[in-house]
């Protein structure tokens, strides 16, 4: 367990020029929320901040939990089965929040409505499950653009090379075609990979789902019956597996999450990365990562229906109905979730949720040319992002369709064996729940 004090964390905060919320002084005191936090390098500097909100407030902050997303669902899941809510703020997702229709509160009523209208609306909306606000947003929205090694298209040797082997100017890949060409193309195993992809759990399902609507095709049908086993599916799956064999990839990549990603890159050692935005500034950073200098942003590249990948989701706190405390509890999530805390983590490249802090992000980014590429690269992959499928079983069907990839990718199955099983599966987990 992690308790947070106020320490000297709030005299480097206020040094950071970060204003403080607008609490009663210790309105809370007395007070212990307890918390189940997704951990990670991205995610944790925002909680040097909790101190300042219990200095303010009087109460307490316990982490219980502190792991990723996908560790954290099973927990919770755990938690709801054996009826042992005994905690107040969880951080959520987009993606996994449909799956807990009792588990959160409603925040409309805990949060003031001017707090809720700094938020962008659309994030707002898809926080917003069957009517209740279950979620405020951190500034931490998900969509994948393009990092790359700029020192590989420098080359004129590799460039010749390139052109003689492929037929076509080596440049940045803007489809997955070119891609994976030029991932195959930069590979000299085992010093060097010319990509790399999380290759379990949600993280290449929800790949795998972006790849089958850039080829054109569509993951579920209206009545979220399976659509992917497609030749849209067939051929995102391939991709995954000439990479594979192709020796293009990490042979431990069918157990990279998405840390293994983005120290992958960082090591220098990764030609090519489809990342989050929020690994942008560790990427670049001299004291953490040896591409630093190196580092190009381009947008996410096109499938061969000409459109591009855009899986998208956010990330935000909830407070559970369980929790004796709710106004303690949503006055930490309004915390960690208002101005200053946003403007803090979008200073390492995480995109806000807030519309006045999207303005304090560009400002920033026009005496930045690194953080103007990489801004302008996400804002044009932001144009064509799509969320999950809107189903509560969206997880449980990563998770019937993630072994399947698994298996083709490491030869254990054929393409249509693998998708095949992968598409019986869903099915029967959507007419067992009823869907259809």
């Amino acid at each position: 367990m992690k308790t947070f004090a106020a320490s000297s964390t709030l005299a480097l905060l206020t040094g950071l020029g970060l204003a403080s919320a607008a609490f009663a002084e210790g309105e809370f005191a007395g007070v212990t929320i307890d918390a189940k936090l997704i951990g990670g390098q991205q995610y944790e500097a925002l909680y040097a901040r909790i101190p300042e909100w219990e200095a303010q407030t009087g109460a307490k902050v316990n982490i219980v939990s502190q792991k990723n997303h996908f560790e954290l669902d099973k927990e919770f899941k755990a938690d709801i089965a054996s009826g042992s809510i005994t905690w107040c703020v969880g951080s959520n997702h987009s993606s996994f929040a449909p799956q807990y229709p009792a588990l959160y509160a409603d925040l409309t009523s805990l949060v003031p409505a001017e707090t809720v209208a700094g938020f962008v609306g659309a994030n707002i909306a898809a926080a917003t499950l069957d009517g209740k606000l279950v979620m405020l947003p951190r500034a931490q929205f998900d969509v994948s653009a393009l990092y790359y090694q700029k020192s590989l298209y420098a080359d004129p040797a590799k460039a010749e090379a390139f052109k003689a082997e492929y037929g076509y100017d080596l440049a940045v890949p803007e489809t997955w075609d070119q891609f994976r060409d030029q991932a195959t193309f930069f590979a000299d195993p085992p010093n060097f990979y010319g990509t790399q992809y999380a290759g379990k759990e949600e993280g290449i399902a929800g790949r795998f789902y972006e790849l089958v609507v850039a080829n054109g095709g569509t993951m579920f049908n209206d009545d979220f019956s399976p659509a992917f086993n497609s030749d849209a599916g067939k051929q995102a799956l391939q991709w995954f597996v000439d990479l594979y064999k192709a020796g293009a990839v990490p042979p431990g990549t069918t157990n990279y999450l998405w840390d293994d990603l983005g120290n992958g890159f960082a090591s220098g050692t990764i030609a090519l990365n489809l990342d989050w935005p929020g690994w942008s500034g560790f990427f670049n950073d001299p004291a953490a990562s040896k591409a630093t200098g190196n580092v190009g942003v381009a947008p996410a590249p096109k499938g061969s229906a000409g459109v591009r990948t855009g899986w998208s989701g956010f990330h935000g706190f909830s407070v559970t109905e369980a929790c004796a405390n709710k106004e303690a509890a949503a006055s930490l999530v309004d915390f960690l979730t208002n101005e200053d805390s946003q403007k803090l983590e979008s200073s390492a490249g995480p995109l806000p949720t807030r519309t006045a802090v999207w303005d304090h992000v560009i400002a920033q980014a026009a005496s930045d040319p690194y953080k103007a590429e990489v801004l302008a690269a996400f804002q044009e992959t932001a144009k064509t992002a799509f969320p999950v499928p809107k189903t509560p079983y969206w997880i449980e069907a990563t998770n019937l369709i993630y072994p399947e990839l698994q298996a083709a990718i490491l030869g254990d199955k054929t393409v249509d064996e693998a998708l095949q099983t992968a598409s019986d599966a869903v099915d029967g987990l959507m007419r067992e729940n009823g869907v259809y």
